[in-house]
C-alpha cells in the first residue's frame, strides 16, 4: 500500500539537522508497516527492535543510558555493523520501555548521525507525563488512517487518483459518478489499513465490518487497561456519545449528550486522554476569523472519530446503505461528510481545521483553515444542494478573497460579489472526492 507519509520520512532523513523521529498515531493506523517499508526502500539495513518482545534489549536500556554501549547492544542484536546514514534503527512499541523513550534525548545529543525512528501504541499519552519524555530532542510526525487518495491507489484505482491530481475539471466532472461511488465505499470502509486490506482481498463488506468492530473493541479495552481508573468509565461514555453528538444539526460537543448531569470539568481529563491516544479529533471554534486561528480558539469544539469507517461501524450502519443511492452521504445530517472532510484536511492537506459560529447561533462555517496568510472558510454539503446562506453572509461580512464549498456537485469556480465597490470572493466549488487537492488549487 502507498502511504504518502513516506515522502515526509524521506525529507526527515535528508535533513542534516534531523533528530530521532517519534511516529505518533492511534493503534493500528500502520506505523510499524510504514517504518519498515521506508527502511526497505531507502536504507541498506534495518535494525529493528520491538520492546514488548525483545526483553534482553529492554533490560539493557534499563541498565543505563550510555549511548556508546547501547549502540553496541543494538549492533549485536541486529547481527551487522550499524552504518550511520545507511542503517535505519527502529524502536517499535517503545512505550513498553520508558528508558528507551528517554534515551532518544541522548541519541539526539551524542549520536545524531544515526537515523532512528520510534513508534508505539498510545505514545501520545507520554508527552504529558513529565521528565521521561524527550521534549525538544525529537522530531514528531503524526500518522492518520489512509486518506481517500491512498485508498484509491491501494484498491487499484490509480488512474482516478491521477485524474484528480491533474486538476482537469471537465474530465473529473465527466467521471463524477464513478468517483462518487468510490467515495461512498470509502465512507463505509474508511482508512484503517486492515479494513482496507480486507475490502481489497474479499470485497465483502460484512468482513470489513467485522474488522472494524474488532478494532473498536480493542480501543474499548485500552480504556480499562491503560487509562487512569478514575476516568476510564467516562472514556466509554464520551466514545459512545460521538455518533449522537454528530447527529445534531449543531454538531458542537454537548456534555449533557454524554450524561445529563455532566459539565465540561467532569470530562476534561477524559477528553484529553482520548485526544492524546489519537482516538478522537477535536475541531475548536474560534471567537473570530483572524490570524493565527489558534490564538482565537474557544473551549467549544466538535468531536470526531479518528476514521470515517469506524464512525459508520460505531453507528451500526448496515452495508445495505451502500445500495440506497446517496443516503450514506446524508446520514447523521451530513456528519459523515464532515468527518471525512476534516480527516482529509489533516491527512492529505496537513492543515488544522477550526470552525466559526455567529453569536446568535444562526450562522456557522463548517471549517476554517489558515493557508498562505489567508483565512479560508469551507462549507460542506452532503449532496448537491448548493444553497449557502451562511457562507455568503460570512464572506460578505469578512470580505473574504477566497472560499470553498465542497459537495457532490461539479467542479467549478465563481465570483461572489461582496460590496458595491466591485470586490468579489473567489468561490471554489470542489467535489468531496477532490478535497485532498485543496491546497494545490488555492
Amino acid at each position: 500500500m502507498l502511504r504518502e507519509r513516506i515522502s515526509d520520512l524521506k525529507t526527515w532523513a535528508e535533513n542534516p539537522n534531523r533528530k530521532p523521529l517519534l511516529l505518533l498515531g492511534a493503534r493500528q493506523v500502520g506505523k510499524t508497516w510504514l517504518m519498515q517499508e521506508f527502511g526497505a526502500q531507502h536504507y541498506k539495513n534495518i535494525a529493528y527492535i520491538r520492546f514488548d518482545l525483545d526483553t534482553e534489549i529492554k533490560q539493557n536500556f534499563e541498565q543505563d543510558l550510555n549511548i556508546k554501549r547501547l549502540l553496541m547492544v543494538i549492533q549485536l542484536h541486529a547481527g551487522f555493523p550499524l552504518e550511520a546514514g545507511k542503517t535505519l534503527i527502529i524502536f517499535d512499541e517503545i512505550q513498553e520501555c520508558p528508558h528507551a523513550l528517554t534515551s532518544l534525548k541522548y541519541f539526539c545529543e551524542e549520536a545524531r548521525e544515526h537515523h532512528i525512528i520510534a513508534a508505539g501504541s498510545l505514545l501520545g499519552l507520554y508527552e504529558h507525563k513529565g521528565t521521561g519524555f524527550p521534549v525538544g530532542k525529537v522530531d514528531m510526525l503524526h500518522l492518520y488512517p489512509m486518506s481517500f487518495r491512498e485508498f484509491l491507489i491501494a484498491s487499484g484505482h490509480q488512474l482516478y487518483a491521477d485524474l484528480l491530481a491533474s486538476h482537469d475539471q471537465a474530465l473529473s466532472n465527466n467521471f463524477s459518478g464513478k468517483l462518487a461511488e468510490l467515495l461512498k465505499i470509502y465512507y463505509f470502509v474508511g482508512g484503517m489499513p486492515e479494513a482496507v486490506a480486507t475490502y481489497i482481498n474479499t470485497g465483502d463488506f460484512n468482513q470489513v465490518r467485522y474488522i472494524q468492530q474488532t478494532l473498536l473493541n480493542g480501543y474499548q479495552r485500552d480504556f480499562t487497561k491503560h487509562a487512569p481508573k478514575e476516568i476510564a468509565p467516562r472514556l466509554s461514555l464520551i466514545w459512545d456519545s460521538i455518533p449522537r453528538q454528530l447527529s445534531k444539526e449543531n454538531k458542537k460537543f454537548i456534555c449533557k449528550e454524554v450524561q445529563p448531569n455532566f459539565r465540561m470539568r467532569d470530562l476534561e481529563l477524559a477528553l484529553q486522554w482520548l485526544q492524546d491516544a489519537g482516538l478522537i479529533l477535536l475541531v475548536n471554534r474560534v471567537a473570530k476569523p483572524a490570524m493565527p486561528l489558534s490564538a482565537y480558539q474557544e473551549q467549544a469544539f466538535k468531536a470526531f472519530f479518528l476514521d470515517v469507517g469506524l464512525l459508520t461501524a460505531k453507528a451500526e450502519l448496515s452495508p445495505r446503505i451502500l445500495l440506497e443511492g446517496n443516503r450514506i452521504f446524508t446520514e447523521f445530517k451530513g456528519a459523515l461528510a464532515e468527518q471525512y472532510v476534516q480527516q482529509e484536511l489533516r491527512t492529505s492537506c496537513q492543515l488544522t481545521p477550526f470552525y466559526w459560529a455567529s453569536d446568535n447561533g444562526r450562522g456557522e462555517i463548517d471549517f476554517l483553515i489558515q493557508f498562505d496568510m489567508e483565512i479560508i472558510p469551507i462549507e460542506v454539503k452532503a449532496e448537491t444542494n448548493l444553497q449557502s446562506k451562511s457562507l455568503k453572509a460570512y464572506c460578505h461580512k469578512h470580505m473574504c478573497p477566497s472560499a470553498v464549498r465542497t459537495s457532490l456537485a461539479g467542479w467549478n469556480e465563481q465570483q461572489l460579489p461582496l460590496s458595491d465597490t466591485g470586490s468579489t470572493c473567489r468561490l471554489l466549488n470542489l467535489p468531496l472526492f477532490a478535497i485532498h487537492q485543496l491546497t494545490a488549487l488555492l
